[in-house]
């Protein structure tokens, strides 16, 4: 099956990083949010992200003017009747997207492929609200996703080879390197980093060192580029206790418990970067 059009659901700053990726490869991406708002923001930050490129010789200026010709903003979900494939990037929460993916089955094509980028929900449960299980299957992209390669393909219990397959030569498509993951909690990414955050907020919370020694400890001694609790801030401190809470559920494991001074900060608004303060005050 050869893909052409494509919708990204969510104009956040993963949709839009997405739908950047797929007109930067010569799809025709329809950008679509509930909120207009959103939408115009999200077009803004990929006109930006391109000026930048045009500034350091990446794009010409014509090249720049190309991929937004080929970027479309959509307003309502019946936009999906034409496309091949829809990638969702809305909030991850497990109703929501399995409400989008309950339309979106009735809307697209019978050839379309489902997609979501969710980072931990599992893809065999959203799948599930369809009628088309074989054909849903998960691209979790890195963020910020114009610059990180990573694409992890995860199959639901219903994925069809034909769809991974399909999926996988698209994520090569538009330069990014697929790995294939199998439906677990966290897949592979934030099974592996989540606990690490947490447990670098537990040595917090516990007064073994200083947030800046807790982060100078592993950027000079792990030779991380940034420190788990600045990345946590980045990240997000409300994204990093809802994948902890979905592995702890998930898996059943105290060791996925989220540490109380995560849950602290959550209730406190000190969301991190986008918030002005987390672990770390943002002017």
């Amino acid at each position: 099956m050869k893909i052409t059009k494509v919708m990204v659901i969510g104009a956040g700053q993963m949709g839009s990083g997405i739908a950047q990726v797929c007109a930067q490869a010569g799809f025709d991406v329809k950008l679509n949010d509930i909120n207009v708002a959103s939408i115009e923001k999200g077009v803004q930050y990929i006109t930006k992200n391109l000026s930048r490129n045009v500034e350091k010789g990446r794009l010409s200026e014509e090249e720049k003017a190309s991929v937004l010709s080929r970027l479309t903003p959509s307003h309502n979900l019946s936009d999906a009747q034409d496309v091949d494939i829809v990638i969702e990037a809305a909030v991850e929460n497990m109703e929501i997207k399995q409400s989008i993916f309950k339309q979106l089955d009735e809307i697209t094509p019978k050839h379309a492929i489902l997609a979501t980028n969710t980072s931990s929900l599992p893809i065999t449960e959203i799948a599930a609200a369809t009628n088309r299980p074989e054909q849903v299957i998960g691209m979790h992209f890195m963020n910020p996703v114009p610059v990180m390669k990573l694409v992890e393909i995860i199959r639901g219990l219903a994925t069809s080879d034909e769809v991974y397959q399909t999926v996988e030569q698209m994520s090569k498509d538009l330069s990014k390197v697929p790995v294939e993951v199998n439906d677990f909690p966290g897949f592979v990414s934030n099974r592996i980093l989540m606990p690490m955050i947490n447990e670098a907020i537990y040595t917090l919370y516990e007064g073994v060192a200083s947030k800046e020694a807790i982060d100078e400890v592993m950027k000079l001694g792990m030779n991380h580029p940034m420190g788990p609790l600045q990345l946590a801030d980045f990240i997000g401190l409300d994204t990093c206790l809802y994948i902890m809470e979905v592995l702890h559920e998930g898996f059943g494991d105290s060791k996925y418990r989220p540490c109380p001074l995560l849950r602290k900060y959550v209730k406190a608004g000190w969301l991190g970067k986008k918030a002005g303060r987390g672990f770390y005050v943002y002017e």
